[in-house]
């Protein structure tokens, strides 16, 4: 149903949104919180490569998997008790980091900072299309993703400088407090839906129309729903593609490749991972506008060469004899940072081809795609280092980490066929191009 425009002060929607804006800088920050430390995390639980990568993979596979069902709980709770209780897991998973005796306490630990961290993003989005008119929604959405990867600068200076001024379990625990404080903030600030609504709201971005929500008995008909429209499917290789070599690079290889590898030192490493976040934070407003102005080309003309210029930028370090210079090395990380701005084009995909009443259970379906790739980029560099006998800190070396990036590679490809594959199956859908017709075989002619 439609109905008037929201009368609710700007200033109470936009003070909901800097609380959730900062509750995501703070999920960034604990996603990427082994970022300048992974070195330092092998040595405290005396993990090989493949262990230290499932630190990571274990974390984003359950950030993953919860998705959907964060989606569904959205639609059905409304944002403020998902995201709150979001905001506690995150800070359980990082009080037990900063303690653990084990390296299995510690995968333990990031599962939970993974299932806390899946219901933040989601969680806000879903106030942008509760609280704001539609038409903001796509700028909303890029400012959203652009001032959260602030997080990643706080996980890669602040943070490893308290843990390598103070001890482990002073800088982990500081997280974990900083979790319970955003998990007050949040149930105390946010609010579901304006007041002069009397239940939570989906918003059609299309048409600007407010509908209640009603979430289906059967969850699985509104995830088959979304998944049997091209366009979800685009949406999601669209996110499987663009943004998983700056995740692995940003989340745990980036800092050691850098250092042991390339023979930085640790501000010259940090200097090039936070120009990765400052280049994506750039990048953002560009790449909105660019997808604003050319929204049935947005795939062909932003995110394939987006892949494009990673994968390239990437095969030039590896296949550069010796140790990249330092410039190159800035050169990549500009690279990797079109990543993230290209992948928030497929949130707008997601939301173009779907109805209001099934868009967050949408929005899982494309952020899982991302997540999947980095979790199998970041897992097959862990097992290419573990083979070549580069399983310890002490016995990396600059060969053995060009060959584990190369694993990156069949991952770009595959995106790319996908991509292609669904981009065409969309606009046949939505009537932009004609179907392709059947050939038809001419008879024989009789001898």
């Amino acid at each position: 149903m439609s109905t008037t425009p929201s009368v609710t002060p700007s200033w109470r929607m936009w003070s909901i949104w800097v609380v959730g804006v900062l509750a995501y800088v703070l999920a960034i920050t604990n996603r990427t919180s082994l970022s300048a430390v992974g070195v330092d995390a092998a040595q405290r639980f005396n993990a090989d490569a493949s262990m230290l990568s499932m630190l990571a993979v274990l974390q984003l596979a359950v950030y993953g998997f919860m998705q959907i069902p964060v989606g569904l709980w959205l639609d059905r709770f409304g944002a403020r008790p998902i995201m709150a209780i979001g905001m506690v897991l995150m800070a359980l998973g990082q009080i037990m980091i900063a303690f653990a005796p084990t390296v299995g306490i510690a995968v333990f630990a990031r599962m939970l900072l993974g299932a806390g961290d899946a219901a933040v993003f989601p969680g806000v989005l879903r106030l942008i299309a509760t609280w704001f008119p539609a038409q903001r929604s796509p700028v909303m959405v890029q400012l959203t993703g652009i001032f959260g990867q602030l997080g990643q600068i706080v996980a890669l200076i602040p943070l490893a400088a308290l843990l390598h001024s103070t001890t482990w379990s002073i800088a982990f625990g500081g997280l974990a407090g900083l979790g319970i404080l955003f998990a007050i903030l949040v149930w105390a600030l946010v609010k579901n839906h304006p007041p002069e609504r009397s239940a939570d709201v989906s918003v059609n971005t299309d048409t600007g129309a407010i509908e209640i929500v009603q979430s289906s008995v059967d969850t699985s008909v509104g995830i088959r729903a979304a998944w049997n429209h091209p366009g979800t499917r685009l949406a999601f290789w669209t996110h499987f593609s663009t943004p998983f070599a700056g995740t692995a690079f940003v989340i745990l290889w980036g800092i050691p490749f850098l250092t042991v590898g390339q023979g930085l030192s640790l501000g010259e490493a940090s200097a090039v991972a936070s120009t990765l976040v400052v280049a994506g934070i750039l990048f953002g407003p560009i790449m909105g506008t660019l997808s604003a102005r050319a929204p049935v080309h947005r795939s062909r003309r932003l995110v394939l060469p987006a892949v494009a210029i990673q994968m390239t930028a990437w095969l030039v370090v590896i296949l550069w004899p010796g140790q990249a210079p330092l410039w190159l090395l800035f050169l990549l990380a500009i690279a990797l940072a079109v990543g993230g701005p290209a992948s928030m084009i497929a949130f707008d995909q997601a939301r173009t081809h779907n109805p209001s009443h099934r868009l967050s259970t949408a929005t899982g379906i494309t952020n899982v795609g991302g997540f999947l790739a980095a979790l199998l980029a970041i897992l097959f560099i862990g097992m290419a280092m573990d083979l070549q006998g580069a399983s310890q800190p002490e016995d990396y070396t600059l060969s053995a980490f060009k060959v584990a990036f190369l694993m990156q590679v069949p991952l770009w490809v595959l995106g790319m066929v996908f991509i292609a594959r669904e981009r065409k199956r969309t606009r046949i859908w939505v009537g932009i191009d004609e179907p392709r017709r059947p050939r038809i075989k001419k008879p024989k002619r009789e001898k």
